[in-house]
This record gives structure tokens, C-alpha cells and sequence, in this order.
């Protein structure tokens, strides 16, 4: 008799699994404990190279560059996952709410999602900056307000595919109601999707919220950030280059990481990818 073959683990998923992991880590470390105090000023020690003062060398204020970097990561995966989590449930609910009622209510849905694509987030941020001031609700919103539309493209699309199916006919012709069938039938067929959608928008959802913390729309000092290290490295690029390869190459690291972690999922989760992994 054969014996069933195994099904192999994707190597891009082990890789982003673990340099995700990795980088989650030093978050969670960071929340309890850092080589040297985030807010400590050293000015003796600024702009000190690489392993002669720290592992990373010191910035402009004396301040450990690899405890800043261990505390912005903190930051920047907390901001993305709170804006992931809001526009992903609000998306979530706004796609099966079209594909459950079709007609009008889909076509206007769909049609506030292309205006909402057409607003670039960091336009966006800049609006809600000015409105409720820079911090880390300003981030979470104006990043959340850009996967709404995509979480709801993703939960429109695959709950229409799983509504065409005959088990969704029986289950209507038993009596269950909209909301139910959409619980208990739709949403956890669509879960993976949704999972590998989560994955990648949490990579972009870190990458914007650099991108805002170096415009000054991100958390507002003391509090450490990737993108805030990046715009006061610029006057030091040339003097203390580390300044900023160090959040760089982090902003790519997890980026990378979540990016290799979602293709691998994908293929994991798709039966017609399985084949090439």
C-alpha cells in the first residue's frame, strides 16, 4: 500500500516565520528590558560607532541605538497590528455585508472602496494629522483607513464563492438567517484568506507607519521609532552612517519577514500553489 505522501513546509513560510518571530521577540523583550535606557542622555558618548559604545554605537544624544531599535520595533508592530485588526474587521464586515446582499448594496460598496484607493494613506495621515495632532491614533487610523478597502475586496470576493456553493442553498432552505450563515458558513471558509491578507498588509501597515514617523505624523517623542530614527539620521548620514542603516535595515528585515511569512501561507493554504512549493 503507499504510504500518503507529506506535504512539505513552504521555505518561504519557515523563513518569514522565523525572522518574524525573531524581530517579535526583541519587541517583547524591549517592553521589560533594554541594554540601556531608551531616554538616557550620554552626551560623552554620542555619535559613538558600532561596537565601541553598544552593539548598534550610540546616536546624536548619547542614546543605544539597538535599544532604540528593540523599543521602535515595539512600536511600529503594535501600531500595525491595531491598524490591521480595525480595518480588517471593518473590511471583513463591509465585503460579506456585499456579498451576502448583492445588488445596490454591493455596487456602492465596491464603488466607496475605488474612492477610498484613490486617497494615498500618507495624504490621508497628513489630513488626520492636522485634525486630531500626530501620535499613534493618528497612525492607527489614517493606516486602517487604507485596508479597509483591501480586507474588503478579499472578504467580498471569496464570500461570493462560497455563497455560489450548495451547501449555503441548504443551509438557507433550513432556515438560517443572513447574519448566521455568514458566521458559521462563510467567514471560517474564508479565514485563510483572510489570514494571508493580514500577513502582507502587516508588513505594509509597518513599512507606512515608518513612513508617517518620518514625516512627525507617528508616536511623538520619548517614545522610540523606526521612522522617527530615520529623519534625525539625514543630518548625520555622512558623519555616523549607522545612524541609519540600523532602522533601515529593520523596516526591511520585517517587511521582508512578513512578506516571505504571507507568500508562505498562501501556498500553504492554496491547493493549486502546493504542487510548486
Amino acid at each position: 500500500m503507499r504510504t500518503p505522501r507529506r506535504r512539505s513546509v513552504p521555505k518561504r513560510l519557515v523563513a518569514g516565520a522565523v525572522l518574524t518571530i525573531l524581530l517579535v521577540v526583541l519587541a517583547l523583550v524591549s517592553l521589560v528590558w533594554t541594554p540601556q535606557p531608551t531616554s538616557g542622555i550620554r552626551i560623552l558618548l554620542k555619535l559613538q560607532p558600532p561596537l565601541s559604545s553598544g552593539l548598534l554605537g550610540t546616536d546624536q544624544l548619547g542614546r543605544d541605538v539597538f535599544s532604540l531599535l528593540m523599543a521602535g520595533a515595539a512600536n511600529s508592530f503594535a501600531i500595525a497590528a491595531a491598524a490591521v485588526a480595525l480595518g480588517g474587521t471593518l473590511g471583513t464586515v463591509t465585503g460579506l455585508l456585499a456579498a451576502i446582499r448583492g445588488g445596490w448594496t454591493e455596487t456602492l460598496t465596491m464603488r466607496g472602496c475605488d474612492v477610498l484607493f484613490a486617497f494615498p494613506p500618507i495624504l490621508s495621515a497628513m489630513l488626520l494629522g492636522v485634525v486630531l495632532g500626530p501620535g499613534r491614533l493618528t497612525a492607527v487610523v489614517a493606516i486602517a483607513a487604507f485596508m479597509v478597502p483591501v480586507f474588503a475586496r478579499v472578504a467580498r470576493a471569496s464570500g461570493a464563492r462560497i455563497l455560489a456553493l450548495d451547501y449555503i442553498l441548504a443551509a438557507r432552505c433550513a432556515g438560517k438567517g443572513a447574519a448566521r450563515i455568514a458566521a458559521e458558513h462563510v467567514l471560517p471558509n474564508i479565514a485563510g484568506d483572510l489570514l494571508v491578507q493580514a500577513t502582507l498588509q502587516l508588513g505594509l501597515a509597518i513599512l507606512a507607519e515608518a513612513g508617517l514617523s518620518f514625516l512627525g505624523l507617528g508616536p511623538t517623542p520619548p517614545a522610540p521609532s523606526w521612522g522617527r530614527m530615520l529623519a534625525d539620521a539625514r543630518t548625520y548620514v555622512q558623519l555616523a552612517p549607522w545612524l541609519a542603516i540600523a532602522p533601515g535595515a529593520a523596516v526591511a528585515l520585517a517587511v521582508l519577514g512578513l512578506n516571505l511569512l504571507g507568500d508562505g501561507l498562501r501556498d500553504r493554504f492554496d491547493p493549486r500553489l502546493r504542487g510548486r512549493t
